[in-house]
């Protein structure tokens, strides 16, 4: 799980469980954005400049061997629709849901995330890959089972499919409140073991990471998680939480990515 640096930047980190397809889970660094922004935020949603977010998210194609027309984002919205993806998707027409799924070579399924997880999958075998955006309500509201059961409609199977969880907050940096705890219960009655005591009173240390992947695994696909935490490292990811913790103000998104490798003619 090292990081890949590609000139003139775009770093990103790569998941072993995804080895040999075209995929990565990019870093804030190696963009061309600056101040809150710096440097390779990829949110065309922000308030930062259009132009700066369209060379960043070139590089970050470029940086998977793909082009920077291939990259096919969603309109995200912490819920459960996935969309199956034929032909590449202009930012203008993303649909409105928080996971994608395709088996056409020459799409670039994107995910934008700043502590969220993001869920990268693949089946080699059948050529179909998948990305989903599962906050702790997308989670818990199946987003992850619904991109694998997409998946499988194009022809992928189960037992062959495998997922990995790029970078978000993780369970030292995620304090949560009695609110998300009811949730959590409610949606799962064993949901407490994701939970540790705060610092505070009626507080708690929410292991987001850890829920998703008992669903995943509990889905029947091999699961993963790169183990960086995007509130504590702040040299290398953004994140909503320590931007609300600093009071507010502009925020970036890094970019999670998978492809499927090309065999002959790129066909778009």
């Amino acid at each position: 799980m090292m990081p890949t640096p590609v000139p003139p930047g775009a770093e990103f980190l790569t998941a072993p469980g995804l080895s040999g397809m075209p995929h990565g889970f990019f870093t804030r660094r190696g963009g061309v954005s600056a101040g809150r922004f710096a440097s390779l935020n990829c949110s065309l949603s922000g308030q930062d400049e259009p132009e700066a977010v369209r060379e960043n998210r070139a590089r970050a194609m470029r940086a998977l061997g793909t082009e920077p027309a291939s990259l096919s984002g969603l309109f995200q919205v912490h819920g459960t629709a996935v969309a199956v993806v034929e032909a590449p998707v202009a930012h203008e027409a993303r649909p409105h849901a928080d996971g994608a799924v395709t088996n056409r070579p020459g799409v670039t399924l994107g995910i934008i995330t700043a502590d969220c997880g993001p869920v990268l999958f693949a089946d080699p075998r059948a050529g179909v890959v998948g990305a989903c955006h599962a906050g702790w309500r997308g989670a818990l509201s199946g987003v992850l089972e619904a991109t694998i059961e997409a998946m499988e409609a194009l022809g992928a199977a189960r037992a062959d499919i495998a997922a990995s969880l790029g970078p978000c907050i993780r369970q030292p940096s995620y304090e949560v409140g009695p609110d998300l705890r009811e949730a959590l219960l409610a949606a799962d009655p064993a949901g407490g073991r994701f939970l540790a005591p705060g610092a505070r009173e009626d507080r708690w240390q929410f292991d987001m990471a850890g829920l998703i992947l008992a669903r995943l695994r509990a889905a029947g696909v091999a699961a993963e998680a790169l183990p960086n935490d995007t509130l504590a490292e702040e040299d290398r990811f953004f994140s909503h939480r320590r931007r609300t913790l600093e009071g507010g103000g502009p925020i970036g998104h890094q970019l999670s990515a998978i492809a499927l490798p090309f065999r002959g003619s790129p066909p778009f």
